[in-house]
C-alpha cells in the first residue's frame, strides 16, 4: 500500500471542491501597516488583524530591540524549569492592573491558550457548552478536555439556558465558552446575559475577547473589561496589540491552578524577550489610542453601509470584522481573484473554516486604512458587483 495515499486523496478532494489552500509569500511595508508586497507588486491588505496598525509602530520596535540587548533573543526554556524572567512577571502585573483583575498569565498564542486551558479546567465529569461559532481553538480545547461537549445555537442564549436547565445536577461542573466578537461574522455576544446565566446556574464562564481587546470598551480594554461575573478572559497580543502571544485574566487561585495543571503553560518555552518588549510597549500605547478607535468604528460603519447598498450580505456584523457572504466556494474565489487583480488582498474563507454554503470574503479593517484606501476598495468591489449582476 502507498502510505501517502490518504494525503493524495485528501488534497485531491480539497482541490476538486475549491477548498485547497496554499501559502503566499509577502513582504510587509516597513512604514504602512496595510501595505504588503507580493512578487514586488504593491498590495492593499484587508486580511490583517492589526486593527490599530501597531505591528510596525516605532515604540514596539524600539522596545523589542532594547529587550533583545538586555535579555537576549530567547527565553531558553519553560518558566517553571528555567525560572521566570523579570520582564515576564512585570508584564503580567501590568496586565492585571490595567484590566482590573487579580492576576494574569502569559501564553504563547491564543490557539495554544484556548486548546490547552479548557482541557485543564474541564475534564471527565464536566459539561462544556460552547457557542456553535466559537473559534476552532476553543473547539479543539473542548474536544481535548474529554468533557461532555455540546454547542448551543449561535448567540441564542435561550437555547443555552434550555441546555443549562436540563443538566442541573448531572455534572460535577459546567463551563460556558464563547467569543465576545466572533472572528468570522464580526457579531457580538450578549455579555450581560451570559453573566446572568452563569451566575444563575453556577457555571464557570470563559470569554475569548481576542478581537475586542485594543479596539472595544473603555480605553480599548475589550468587551469584558472590568465586568464582574466572568471567571476567565482570554486575550491576544497578535491582533490590535500588534505583537504576538496571548494572556489570560483570572483570579489568583485560577492562575495558580493553570501554572500547575495547564500543559500549554507548563511544557513550553516562554515568549522571547523581544516579544515581551513589544507587548509592554503596546500596553502603554493602547489605552491612549481613542482617536484611532473612534476612526476605526466610523470606518466600519461606513463600509458596512456601502456594502449593504451594493447588495452584499454582511450578516450581523457590528465590528471591524465584516463578512461578505457569498455562499458558493467558486464565487468566493472569483471575487477574491478580482480584488487581487486590482491590488487588493481579501481572504476567501471557505469550508472547513466555515460551514458548507457559508463561504465569504472576510474583510478586516484597520485604523491604517485611509479614506483613499477605502474609496479605492469600494470602487473595485462595485465593479465586480456590476459585472456579476
Amino acid at each position: 500500500m502507498d502510505k501517502y495515499a490518504f494525503i493524495e486523496r485528501a488534497l485531491a478532494e480539497r482541490k476538486g471542491s475549491d477548498q485547497f489552500r496554499s501559502l503566499q509569500t509577502l513582504v510587509p511595508d516597513p512604514s504602512d501597516p496595510v501595505i504588503v508586497y507580493r512578487n514586488g507588486r504593491r498590495m492593499l491588505s484587508f486580511c490583517s488583524n492589526d486593527y490599530l496598525g501597531l505591528s510596525r509602530h516605532p515604540k514596539l520596535r524600539e522596545r523589542a530591540a532594547a529587550y533583545t540587548r538586555s535579555h537576549g533573543a530567547g527565553a531558553t526554556g519553560s518558566r517553571l524549569v528555567c525560572g521566570t524572567f523579570d520582564i515576564h512577571a512585570r508584564v503580567e502585573e501590568k496586565l492585571a492592573r490595567l484590566y482590573g483583575r487579580e492576576a494574569a498569565v502569559l501564553f504563547n498564542s491564543g490557539f495554544q491558550a484556548n486548546s490547552t486551558l479548557l482541557a485543564a479546567l474541564a475534564g471527565r465529569g464536566a459539561l462544556l457548552l460552547a457557542d456553535k461559532l466559537s473559534h476552532n481553538s476553543l473547539l479543539q480545547g473542548a474536544l481535548l478536555s474529554r468533557a461532555t461537549f455540546r454547542r448551543y445555537r449561535h448567540r441564542d442564549l435561550t437555547d443555552l439556558e434550555r441546555r443549562l436547565r436540563a443538566t442541573v445536577g448531572c455534572y460535577e461542573r459546567i463551563l460556558i465558552v464563547t467569543e465576545s466578537i466572533f472572528s468570522m461574522d464580526g457579531d457580538r455576544s450578549d455579555m450581560d446575559r451570559l453573566v446572568e446565566l452563569a451566575g444563575e446556574y453556577n457555571a464557570f464562564l470563559i470569554i475569548d475577547d481576542a478581537h475586542a481587546v485594543g479596539v472595544w470598551g473603555e480605553q480599548g480594554l475589550g468587551l469584558t473589561a472590568r465586568q464582574e461575573g466572568i471567571d476567565l478572559v482570554i486575550g491576544t497580543f497578535g491582533k490590535a496589540y500588534g505583537s504576538f502571544g496571548a494572556f489570560v485574566l483570572c483570579a489568583e487561585p485560577i492562575k495558580d491552578y493553570l501554572i500547575n495543571f495547564c500543559p500549554g503553560f507548563i511544557y513550553t518555552t516562554a515568549l522571547p524577550p523581544p516579544v515581551i518588549g513589544s507587548i509592554e510597549a503596546a500596553l502603554e500605547l493602547v489605552p491612549g489610542l481613542e482617536q484611532e478607535r473612534a476612526y476605526l468604528h466610523r470606518l466600519s460603519e461606513r463600509v458596512r453601509s456601502r456594502l449593504g447598498g451594493m447588495g452584499f450580505d454582511t450578516q450581523s456584523s457590528t465590528t471591524q470584522i465584516i463578512p461578505i457572504l457569498l455562499g458558493d466556494e467558486g464565487l468566493t474565489l472569483s471575487l477574491s481573484r478580482w480584488l487581487e487583480q486590482h491590488g487588493i488582498l481579501a481572504a476567501a474563507i471557505r469550508p472547513p473554516t466555515v460551514e458548507p454554503g457559508r463561504s465569504r470574503i472576510r474583510i478586516t479593517l484597520s485604523s491604517g486604512h485611509t479614506p483613499d484606501y477605502i474609496d479605492y476598495f469600494l470602487r473595485i468591489l462595485q465593479g465586480w458587483n456590476g459585472a456579476k449582476g
